[in-house]
């Protein structure tokens, strides 16, 4: 009896304090670790749906390693169901965070119709509270604090009808006052083509995130994506300060369905981190014989070849390879398009293996 009594006892305590994660493996830059990331969540003590030691459970059990809770400043529908203050999600979470290798990052949402729009103010410290809510003043205080100001979802059908998104005077003037440092490229389900150049223009970190109110379970089920979306970012050690430089100085990748988008200067390693190339396995009368493997758990769509004596296309789906061939008298040099990877909005990249 006492030993059932204590194998229950074991059961119970994991589950209230502990989850089982997913292990993604993506590809690595020299000198970095990967961090899987989403920058944009929402509680009960918004207008999500959920409780913030869900949300913590959700991303473990999603493979993050970083994620942040960033209820409306403004916008807080539950008020007078659910007590608390700005810090009251942060609160609950943290602990659950910290007992699951999580790094939980304090933010808000400071919620304003278009123009602006709506922007994370990511960092912030567990003392900052926002007497004054002029747009500015919120920015210029958030800023002062050491936080990461990242625009949300530029081309929101609910702010921009048409679903394009449109840089207005108010936002250069973030960027000429460095108030802005990322924008959402991807956020939820949609893609927003032109953002990648604003990013790649200004120096500006881009980012993809999941922007979550119920959860993330429904919306892979509703995509049948394979995950859920998330920005990578290449930090030099796993933590917050790392982490936080790394934002600023825009190292990142976005990871969305089947698809990365990014600054070539990080896809390109990213990429050819994943793929390797071994052989002559093998050889006949005229060909040889190589292995194309995927290490990564994120496929790969290699077109447009330019060898004409191998394969004109190569997919790669998570952790597979595939056996080609090569004629042995010719150029053995491997040259792709890598479809599903965006340089740009209209720009894919290139890689040699």
């Amino acid at each position: 009896m006492k030993k059932l009594i204590l194998i229950a006892l074991f059961l119970g305590s994991g589950l209230v304090g502990f989850s089982q994660g997913k292990l993604i493996k993506t590809g690595e830059i020299p000198g970095y670790v990967t961090l899987k990331c989403d920058f944009h969540t929402h509680t009960v003590f918004s207008d999500g749906e959920v409780w913030p030691a869900f949300r913590v459970r959700e991303a473990i059990q999603d493979g993050l390693d970083v994620l942040a809770i960033t209820d409306h400043l403004e916008y807080q529908p539950r008020k007078k169901y659910i007590k608390g203050d700005d810090n009251s999600a942060f609160a609950v979470a943290k602990k659950y965070a910290e007992r699951n290798d999580l790094i939980l990052i304090r933010g808000t949402e400071i919620t304003r119709k278009m123009p602006p729009g709506h922007f994370n103010a990511l960092f912030l410290p567990d003392s900052i509270t926002f007497e004054d809510t002029t747009f500015f003043t919120v920015i210029e205080k958030a800023v002062g604090e050491g936080a990461f100001i990242q625009w949300n979802h530029p081309g929101w059908v609910k702010q921009q009808p048409d679903g394009i998104a449109r840089m207005q005077d108010i936002h250069r003037k973030l960027i000429q006052n460095r108030w802005l440092h990322g924008i959402e490229i991807f956020n939820d389900v949609t893609f927003y083509p032109g953002v990648m150049e604003w990013c790649l223009d200004h120096q500006l970190a881009m980012t993809g995130n999941t922007d979550i109110h119920g959860t993330t379970a429904e919306v892979i089920s509703s995509t049948g994506d394979s995950h859920r979306s998330m920005t990578l970012v290449f930090a030099r050690a796993r933590n917050e300060k790392e982490l936080k430089e790394a934002l600023f100085l825009g190292r990142t990748l976005v990871w969305y369905g089947d698809t990365l988008a990014g600054n070539r200067v990080f896809a390109k390693p990213f990429v050819r981190s994943c793929l390797t190339r071994t052989g002559p396995l093998y050889e006949d009368f005229t060909y040889s014989y190589f292995r194309i493997e995927n290490l990564s758990d994120i496929p790969y769509y290699l077109t447009d070849g330019e060898n004409p004596d191998a394969p004109d296309r190569i997919v790669l789906p998570a952790r597979s390879y595939r056996i080609i061939r090569i004629k042995k008298e010719a150029d053995q040099t491997l040259t792709y398009t890598v479809s599903n990877v965006k340089t740009g909005t209209l720009e894919r990249l290139k890689i040699e293996l």
